[in-house]
């Protein structure tokens, strides 16, 4: 098992494993390692991937630097490592929202989280990281987004979802083989605010999409957002 390691905005790392037989042409997990004074992972991958995952870290800073380990909901490929990381960085502390603490990681953490408060802000140094909750969207009550604020990068979990072993970043439309891949996965919890919540990132204007299964995506973030609103609500929200 290989993880690449790409810079994808300044200071921050996309790390992505392929699972070829996923699939028709494969699909990868990414994680998202911030380095600053306080370095925060976004992802931690599965508990199976910790090697890999970990020396792609090594590459960049040693792992037991790692202060922040955040994830966007609980889910094996999201936080399936989670305890492994506490153990390799004695310092770490995962950053979870409130909710998602007080259903989950309070109990499933060898350390206790920081719940964090719907637009609360981890200061890393010189980035500035923000929490957003986002209740069901893509899944999970527990969801929620990260906002790196001096790079305009929306770490955006589970959002976008394609398949296939693209680049690292991408200028492509990423609209299209989302939907592609929602029609195959379904993976989307459907609700009346699913797309106002995709819009209300918009509203953030990122330049740079931080994806979790497939390539990140470089430019118009705001147009990418509120395209795949207006995809969800045309296929799976509008009345038949």
């Amino acid at each position: 098992m290989t993880t690449n390691l790409d810079e994808i905005a300044p200071d921050i790392y996309r790390l992505s494993t392929l699972v070829p037989d996923i699939g028709p042409t494969g699909f990868t997990f990414n994680q998202f390692l911030l380095d600053d004074d306080e370095p925060l992972l976004f992802h931690t991958g599965h508990r199976s991937m910790f090697p890999s995952i970990t020396e792609a870290i090594e590459r960049v800073m040693p792992v037991d630097r790692l202060r922040w380990i955040t994830f966007g909901h609980v889910e094996s490929d999201e936080c399936g490592a989670m305890n492994e990381l506490l153990a390799a960085a004695p310092n770490a502390q995962v950053a979870h929202g409130a909710l998602g603490c007080m259903v989950s990681v309070n109990e499933m953490a060898d350390r206790p989280p920081r719940p964090l408060a719907d637009g609360e802000i981890i200061e890393l140094g010189t980035k500035r990281v923000r929490h957003i909750d986002t209740p069901h969207v893509p899944h999970g009550w527990d969801a929620r987004v990260l906002y790196e604020e001096t790079t305009g990068t929306l770490l955006c979990g589970d959002l976008f979802t394609h398949l296939g072993d693209g680049p690292a970043l991408t200028t492509d439309d990423i609209v299209e083989p989302a939907m592609e891949a929602e029609m195959m996965f379904r993976s989307t919890s459907l609700a009346p605010d699913t797309a106002i919540v995709m819009r209300r990132l918009g509203d953030l204007a990122p330049n740079t999409l931080a994806l979790m299964h497939g390539s990140s995506f470089g430019g118009d973030g705001a147009k990418a957002l509120y395209d795949l609103a207006a995809a969800y609500e045309s296929q799976f929200l509008s009345p038949s």
